[in-house]
């Protein structure tokens, strides 16, 4: 197989699945298709494989990235109007690494309006529809890349997370993501919006993928020197593994409650990984997990260690041009006036109420870190924690505005700077994908990816979508 048939296998696939999913916005086909040429022609030139595979460990694979992230030649919008000519001219970090250990990219996918909400819909491209099912949402905000995955029109592809938006997608769409370490472990340079004050530590890019396998060889590409913070050489012994289990956060009155066939999936990892492996999953009930949400918030908008705020959302809604008012955007939004969507108006008019109650929020930092503490010292050396991904499985579209804190089963891990892998345990009663999230301590992310490769083998992993 040549890797031009390769490509063109791919290409053929989006344009027929994409006029149902709208998850690729803008496609790099004919360049593709160059690139594809051009590794045939030095796979044909090359006296040996060893030293290609060595030099270029992607080589003529295609690949999909989120269209927040900076490749050269497509645009780079996040969702915002006021951004729909802005095109990239030059590679996100990240990109880069990929591009030059041989990937090819094939286009962009959709996310949410600056990437701060769970559905990927827009006034720029639209709505992703999940391949599942197209009455149900993708995710958010790397949706896009959540959807094309699934639906076997990418390999791998890049996302981002600062709240859940590589792991709530994969969740949604039957795939794996990994959500690194936050230290810059993988460089955040070259997205938009990219983080700034406290929220750099915070911001993740991370790899999704169909296949377990496919997250180590990724992530070692896009984190390049910062590979060599985490332990991915070490031999992770399964058996050896210290596992806890949390069947919710304990019942916050913002998010809804977990569902019942995400819980019993859960059960089935406990038993098999007892009844296979012969270890014991303690059950945990981590008291301050109940307030995951608003630990989230309030760490997003403290300050960091040099006293510098956090950007503001309606700042970046405005994107250096005139300020955006919240209320002013939802009158407007009411009579179909205005070029925001409802959740990041709403996300502007939260921002507002937060900023009101100071003390409250030290409170809520003072605990996060003392959360952030007690969960290093749970894990430890040789911890992993199964913990749902999300409280549903993929709602019915625009229904997340009616649960937005459902986010904070993701984004708590976010401020808390661990490492997290979501896996893929099967479909739903209603074929839906079901899912869980494997943590662990700092640095320690070469523990859920091999539990994720243990549990795609035992649970059957990523399943093609029927009806696409």
């Amino acid at each position: 197989v040549t890797c031009v048939e390769v490509v063109e296998a791919y290409v053929e696939r989006i344009r027929e699945v994409n006029p149902l999913i709208n998850a690729v916005v803008k496609d790099r086909f004919e360049e593709a298709l160059q690139e594809a040429r051009q590794v045939d022609k030095l796979l044909s030139e090359s006296p040996g494989n060893d030293y290609l595979e060595e030099k270029f460990p992607l080589l003529g694979v295609p690949i999909t990235v989120k269209e927040a992230f900076s490749v050269h030649g497509m645009p780079n919008t996040s969702g915002l109007v006021n951004r729909r000519n802005v095109i990239a001219t030059s590679d996100a970090t990240v990109v880069s690494r990929l591009k030059q250990a041989g990937a090819i990219p094939l286009g962009v996918t959709n996310c949410s309006e600056l990437c701060m909400w769970y559905e990927s819909s827009n006034r720029v491209y639209g709505r992703t529809n999940n391949p599942y099912d197209l009455q149900r949402i993708v995710g958010g905000s790397s949706g896009g890349e959540g959807g094309v995955l699934a639906a076997a029109c990418s390999v791998i592809g890049v996302g981002s997370d600062i709240g859940g938006s590589i792991r709530m997608p994969a969740f949604f769409n039957g795939v794996f993501g990994h959500k690194p370490t936050t230290g810059r472990v993988v460089p955040n340079d070259g997205q938009f919006p990219n983080a700034r004050g406290v929220r750099t530590s915070f911001l993740c890019t991370g790899p999704m993928c169909r296949y377990a396998e496919d997250l180590e060889p990724m992530l070692r590409v896009m984190a390049g020197p910062g590979v060599n913070k985490l332990k991915l050489n070490e031999k992770v012994s399964l058996e050896k593994i210290k596992f806890h289990c949390m069947d919710h956060d304990g019942g916050s009155i913002f998010v809804s409650p977990v569902d019942k066939e995400i819980l019993q999936a859960q059960k089935k990892v406990v038993e098999h990984l007892e009844g296979k492996l012969g270890v014991q999953v303690r059950r945990v009930a981590i008291h301050k997990m109940k307030y995951s949400f608003q630990i989230w918030s309030a760490m997003m908008s403290s300050k960091d260690s040099d006293g510098q705020e956090a950007q503001l959302f309606t700042d970046l809604l405005g994107d250096h041009g005139k300020p955006v008012w919240p209320l002013w955007e939802l009158m407007k939004w009411l009579i179909g006036m205005s070029s925001h969507t409802l959740p990041a108006i709403a996300l502007g008019l939260t921002e507002k109420l937060m900023k009101l109650n100071p003390g409250g929020n030290a409170k809520l930092v003072s605990m996060g870190k003392s959360l952030q503490e007690e969960m290093e010292a749970l894990l430890g050396p040789d911890g992993v924690l199964l913990y749902p991904s999300h409280p549903t499985i993929a709602p019915r579209h625009h229904s997340p505005i009616c649960m937005p804190f459902n986010f904070a089963y993701t984004a708590i891990f976010n401020v808390l700077g661990l490492p997290v892998t979501q896996c893929p345990l099967g479909l739903s009663s209603e074929g839906l994908p079901l899912g869980i999230q494997l943590v662990a301590a700092s640095y320690n992310d070469h523990l859920t990816l091999a539990v994720a490769r243990y549990l795609e083998q035992a649970f059957g992993g990523w399943i093609l979508p029927g009806k696409v």
